[in-house]
Protein backbone atom coordinates (compact mmCIF):
# COMPACT_ATOMS: atom_id res chain seq x y z
CA UNK A 1 0.00 0.00 0.00
CA UNK A 2 1.36 3.21 -1.04
CA UNK A 3 2.17 5.91 1.73
CA UNK A 4 0.31 8.89 1.53
CA UNK A 5 1.46 12.14 3.21
CA UNK A 6 -1.89 13.90 4.51
CA UNK A 7 0.42 16.59 6.86
CA UNK A 8 0.12 20.07 6.24
CA UNK A 9 3.16 22.90 6.73
CA UNK A 10 2.20 25.53 9.11
CA UNK A 11 4.53 28.65 10.63
CA UNK A 12 4.18 27.61 14.06
CA UNK A 13 5.01 29.41 17.04
CA UNK A 14 8.66 28.24 18.42
CA UNK A 15 7.78 28.90 22.18
CA UNK A 16 4.49 26.24 21.55
CA UNK A 17 6.79 23.06 20.33
CA UNK A 18 8.81 21.19 22.61
CA UNK A 19 11.77 18.45 22.10
CA UNK A 20 10.25 14.83 21.98
CA UNK A 21 10.18 13.21 24.78
CA UNK A 22 11.16 9.75 23.34
CA UNK A 23 14.30 11.86 21.94
CA UNK A 24 16.80 8.97 20.31
CA UNK A 25 19.91 11.21 21.85
CA UNK A 26 20.50 12.15 24.86
CA UNK A 27 22.93 15.46 24.47
CA UNK A 28 22.52 18.54 22.74
CA UNK A 29 25.77 20.11 21.90
CA UNK A 30 25.62 23.66 20.20
CA UNK A 31 29.80 24.48 20.55
CA UNK A 32 29.59 21.19 17.77
CA UNK A 33 30.92 22.83 14.68
CA UNK A 34 28.38 20.91 12.67
CA UNK A 35 25.98 23.21 14.31
CA UNK A 36 27.27 26.39 14.25
CA UNK A 37 27.96 25.49 10.39
CA UNK A 38 23.99 25.07 10.09
CA UNK A 39 23.33 28.03 12.09
CA UNK A 40 25.02 30.06 9.60
CA UNK A 41 23.18 28.50 6.54
CA UNK A 42 20.28 28.87 7.80
CA UNK A 43 20.63 32.70 8.86
CA UNK A 44 22.07 33.53 4.87
CA UNK A 45 19.27 31.19 3.00
CA UNK A 46 16.52 30.34 5.46
CA UNK A 47 15.14 26.74 6.84
CA UNK A 48 15.35 24.68 3.13
CA UNK A 49 13.54 21.57 4.69
CA UNK A 50 10.41 22.43 7.66
CA UNK A 51 10.69 20.31 11.03
CA UNK A 52 8.57 17.50 11.86
CA UNK A 53 6.11 17.89 14.41
CA UNK A 54 2.84 16.12 15.86
CA UNK A 55 0.14 17.95 17.53
CA UNK A 56 -0.19 17.22 21.63
CA UNK A 57 -3.41 18.03 23.78
CA UNK A 58 -1.38 21.16 24.20
CA UNK A 59 1.22 22.37 21.93
CA UNK A 60 3.33 20.01 19.84
CA UNK A 61 6.34 17.68 20.10
CA UNK A 62 9.27 17.65 17.65
CA UNK A 63 9.30 14.35 15.51
CA UNK A 64 12.89 15.04 13.08
CA UNK A 65 14.40 18.42 13.07
CA UNK A 66 15.74 18.97 16.72
CA UNK A 67 19.23 20.78 15.30
CA UNK A 68 17.32 22.53 12.97
CA UNK A 69 14.93 23.82 15.51
CA UNK A 70 17.80 24.72 17.88
CA UNK A 71 19.60 26.52 15.31
CA UNK A 72 16.50 28.77 14.60
CA UNK A 73 16.00 29.09 18.32
CA UNK A 74 19.40 30.52 18.44
CA UNK A 75 18.61 32.78 15.53
CA UNK A 76 15.81 34.06 18.01
CA UNK A 77 12.92 33.52 15.30
CA UNK A 78 9.47 33.23 16.61
CA UNK A 79 8.17 31.26 13.99
CA UNK A 80 9.76 28.27 12.18
CA UNK A 81 7.91 26.16 9.37
CA UNK A 82 6.59 22.74 10.03
CA UNK A 83 5.08 20.05 8.81
CA UNK A 84 2.31 18.48 11.34
CA UNK A 85 1.46 14.91 11.37
CA UNK A 86 -0.50 12.83 13.49
CA UNK A 87 1.62 10.15 14.87
CA UNK A 88 1.85 7.62 17.39
CA UNK A 89 4.44 7.35 19.64
CA UNK A 90 5.74 4.20 17.83
CA UNK A 91 5.48 6.06 14.97
CA UNK A 92 7.48 9.08 15.89
CA UNK A 93 10.47 7.09 17.69
CA UNK A 94 10.54 4.90 14.30
CA UNK A 95 11.28 7.98 12.10
CA UNK A 96 13.54 9.99 14.78
CA UNK A 97 15.88 6.88 14.90
CA UNK A 98 15.55 6.09 10.76
CA UNK A 99 16.60 9.66 10.14
CA UNK A 100 19.89 9.43 12.42
CA UNK A 101 20.84 5.71 11.61
CA UNK A 102 20.77 6.73 7.66
CA UNK A 103 22.63 10.12 8.46
CA UNK A 104 24.87 8.09 10.79
CA UNK A 105 24.75 10.99 13.42
CA UNK A 106 24.71 8.49 16.07
CA UNK A 107 28.10 6.48 17.28
CA UNK A 108 27.62 2.64 17.64
CA UNK A 109 26.80 2.55 21.39
CA UNK A 110 24.12 5.66 21.06
CA UNK A 111 22.34 3.33 18.13
CA UNK A 112 22.78 -0.17 20.43
CA UNK A 113 20.65 1.77 23.02
CA UNK A 114 18.35 3.19 21.09
CA UNK A 115 17.68 -0.33 19.25
CA UNK A 116 17.12 -1.55 23.09
CA UNK A 117 14.79 1.42 24.32
CA UNK A 118 12.35 0.41 21.22
CA UNK A 119 12.39 -3.56 21.66
CA UNK A 120 12.87 -3.97 24.98
CA UNK A 121 11.98 -0.95 27.33
CA UNK A 122 8.90 0.35 24.74
CA UNK A 123 8.07 -3.43 23.61
CA UNK A 124 6.92 -1.84 20.17
CA UNK A 125 8.69 -5.18 18.42
CA UNK A 126 11.78 -7.59 17.67
CA UNK A 127 14.82 -7.20 15.62
CA UNK A 128 13.10 -8.17 12.53
CA UNK A 129 10.63 -5.75 12.57
CA UNK A 130 12.47 -2.56 13.91
CA UNK A 131 15.62 -3.83 11.01
CA UNK A 132 13.06 -3.18 8.73
CA UNK A 133 11.57 -0.16 9.82
CA UNK A 134 15.31 1.37 9.61
CA UNK A 135 16.38 -0.48 6.52
CA UNK A 136 19.19 -2.36 7.89
CA UNK A 137 19.47 -6.25 8.37
CA UNK A 138 18.49 -8.27 11.57
CA UNK A 139 22.49 -9.15 12.11
CA UNK A 140 23.23 -5.23 11.86
CA UNK A 141 20.77 -4.47 14.95
CA UNK A 142 21.11 -7.72 16.91
CA UNK A 143 24.79 -7.24 16.62
CA UNK A 144 24.72 -3.81 17.76
CA UNK A 145 23.14 -4.71 20.66
CA UNK A 146 25.61 -7.21 21.64
CA UNK A 147 27.13 -4.30 22.22
CA UNK A 148 25.27 -2.99 25.67
CA UNK A 149 26.76 -6.42 27.23
CA UNK A 150 30.85 -4.99 27.15
CA UNK A 151 32.15 -3.82 30.30
CA UNK A 152 32.67 0.02 30.40
CA UNK A 153 36.30 0.18 30.11
CA UNK A 154 35.51 -1.35 26.70
CA UNK A 155 32.93 0.44 25.89
CA UNK A 156 34.91 3.73 26.53
CA UNK A 157 37.74 2.33 23.86
CA UNK A 158 34.18 2.22 21.03
CA UNK A 159 33.61 5.98 22.32
CA UNK A 160 36.87 7.40 21.91
CA UNK A 161 37.66 5.25 18.68
CA UNK A 162 40.27 2.79 19.92
CA UNK A 163 38.52 0.25 18.61
CA UNK A 164 36.08 0.15 16.07
CA UNK A 165 32.37 -1.62 15.72
CA UNK A 166 33.58 -4.65 13.83
CA UNK A 167 36.83 -5.33 16.34
CA UNK A 168 34.33 -4.68 19.56
CA UNK A 169 31.61 -7.28 18.23
CA UNK A 170 33.86 -9.87 18.02
CA UNK A 171 34.44 -9.07 21.15
CA UNK A 172 31.37 -9.02 22.76
CA UNK A 173 31.10 -12.46 21.63
CA UNK A 174 33.69 -14.23 24.14
CA UNK A 175 33.04 -14.33 27.37
CA UNK A 176 33.83 -11.52 30.03
CA UNK A 177 37.04 -13.28 31.78
CA UNK A 178 38.27 -13.66 28.43
CA UNK A 179 37.50 -9.92 27.06
CA UNK A 180 40.59 -8.13 28.95
CA UNK A 181 42.92 -10.61 27.39
CA UNK A 182 42.44 -10.15 23.90
CA UNK A 183 41.00 -6.28 23.67
CA UNK A 184 45.01 -5.04 24.29
CA UNK A 185 46.30 -7.17 21.43
CA UNK A 186 43.75 -5.88 19.06
CA UNK A 187 44.26 -2.74 20.23
CA UNK A 188 48.31 -2.76 20.06
CA UNK A 189 48.23 -4.54 16.88
CA UNK A 190 44.63 -2.87 14.80
CA UNK A 191 43.85 -6.62 14.24
CA UNK A 192 41.52 -7.75 11.40
CA UNK A 193 37.90 -9.71 12.21
CA UNK A 194 39.57 -12.36 10.51
CA UNK A 195 42.60 -12.22 13.34
CA UNK A 196 40.44 -11.45 16.49
CA UNK A 197 38.94 -15.11 15.46
CA UNK A 198 41.72 -16.75 15.18
CA UNK A 199 42.80 -15.44 18.63
CA UNK A 200 39.16 -16.50 19.78
CA UNK A 201 40.05 -19.96 18.87
CA UNK A 202 43.04 -20.12 20.03
CA UNK A 203 41.61 -18.46 23.62
CA UNK A 204 38.99 -21.73 23.35
CA UNK A 205 41.50 -24.15 22.96
CA UNK A 206 42.89 -23.26 26.71
CA UNK A 207 41.40 -25.29 29.43
CA UNK A 208 39.80 -24.04 32.50
CA UNK A 209 42.67 -25.16 34.92
CA UNK A 210 44.79 -22.67 33.14
CA UNK A 211 42.79 -19.78 33.53
CA UNK A 212 42.39 -20.73 36.96
CA UNK A 213 46.31 -21.11 37.01
CA UNK A 214 46.51 -17.52 35.34
CA UNK A 215 44.82 -15.39 37.83
CA UNK A 216 47.51 -17.04 40.43
CA UNK A 217 50.24 -16.02 38.75
CA UNK A 218 52.02 -13.59 36.76
CA UNK A 219 54.47 -16.36 34.85
CA UNK A 220 50.76 -18.06 32.56
CA UNK A 221 49.83 -14.69 32.25
CA UNK A 222 52.98 -13.87 30.40
CA UNK A 223 53.05 -16.77 28.48
CA UNK A 224 49.81 -16.62 27.10
CA UNK A 225 50.78 -13.22 25.87
CA UNK A 226 53.75 -14.30 24.49
CA UNK A 227 51.38 -17.22 22.35
CA UNK A 228 48.96 -14.93 21.67
CA UNK A 229 51.77 -12.06 20.09
CA UNK A 230 53.19 -14.40 18.11
CA UNK A 231 50.04 -16.11 16.94
CA UNK A 232 49.53 -12.78 15.51
CA UNK A 233 52.84 -12.09 13.92
CA UNK A 234 52.56 -15.63 12.25
CA UNK A 235 49.60 -14.30 10.48
CA UNK A 236 50.65 -11.24 9.64
CA UNK A 237 53.48 -12.95 8.04
CA UNK A 238 50.96 -15.29 5.89
CA UNK A 239 48.99 -12.03 4.84
CA UNK A 240 53.12 -10.68 3.36
CA UNK A 241 53.09 -13.86 1.80
CA UNK A 242 49.86 -13.06 0.18
CA UNK A 243 50.63 -9.71 -0.95
CA UNK A 244 53.81 -10.68 -2.47
CA UNK A 245 51.80 -13.14 -4.33
CA UNK A 246 49.93 -10.46 -6.11
CA UNK A 247 51.86 -7.65 -6.09
CA UNK A 248 55.58 -8.11 -6.90
CA UNK A 249 56.73 -9.45 -10.30
CA UNK A 250 57.43 -13.00 -10.67
CA UNK A 251 61.19 -12.86 -10.88
CA UNK A 252 61.92 -11.50 -7.63
CA UNK A 253 58.75 -13.48 -5.39
CA UNK A 254 60.65 -16.44 -5.32
CA UNK A 255 63.45 -15.04 -3.09
CA UNK A 256 60.99 -12.73 -1.11
CA UNK A 257 58.52 -15.78 -0.30
CA UNK A 258 61.74 -17.78 0.29
CA UNK A 259 62.72 -15.28 3.06
CA UNK A 260 59.34 -14.56 4.57
CA UNK A 261 58.48 -18.65 4.72
CA UNK A 262 62.22 -18.80 6.34
CA UNK A 263 60.96 -16.54 8.89
CA UNK A 264 57.60 -17.93 9.13
CA UNK A 265 59.00 -21.19 10.21
CA UNK A 266 61.39 -19.51 13.00
CA UNK A 267 58.21 -17.82 14.66
CA UNK A 268 56.04 -20.88 14.60
CA UNK A 269 58.93 -22.37 16.74
CA UNK A 270 58.72 -19.79 19.24
CA UNK A 271 55.22 -20.55 19.51
CA UNK A 272 55.83 -24.00 20.00
CA UNK A 273 58.91 -22.91 22.72
CA UNK A 274 56.26 -20.44 24.22
CA UNK A 275 53.21 -23.64 24.51
CA UNK A 276 55.61 -25.44 26.33
CA UNK A 277 56.70 -22.82 28.34
CA UNK A 278 52.81 -22.08 29.12
CA UNK A 279 52.67 -25.63 29.99
CA UNK A 280 55.45 -25.73 32.38
CA UNK A 281 54.21 -23.16 34.28
CA UNK A 282 51.04 -24.23 34.68
CA UNK A 283 51.84 -27.36 36.14
CA UNK A 284 54.48 -25.61 38.14
CA UNK A 285 51.84 -23.73 39.90
CA UNK A 286 48.82 -26.45 40.16
CA UNK A 287 51.61 -28.49 42.35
Amino acid sequence: MEFIDSSVVEQIEMKMIRPSQFAIRDTFQKDDPDFETLVNSIREHGLLQPILIRPLTVGFEIVAGHRRFHACKNLRWRFIPAKIRELTDKQSYEIQLTENVQRKSMDPLEEAEAFRRYIVDFGWGGVTELAKKIGKSEEYVSHHMQLLRLPDEIKEKIANRSINVSQAIEIAQISHEKQSMIVEHIMNNDLTVRQIRELKNALNQESHDDLVVAAKSRAPVIARKTYLTLKIALNRIDNLINEVHSTVEPDQRAEIINFLMGVRLKVHSLIDDSIRFKNSSAKQHRS
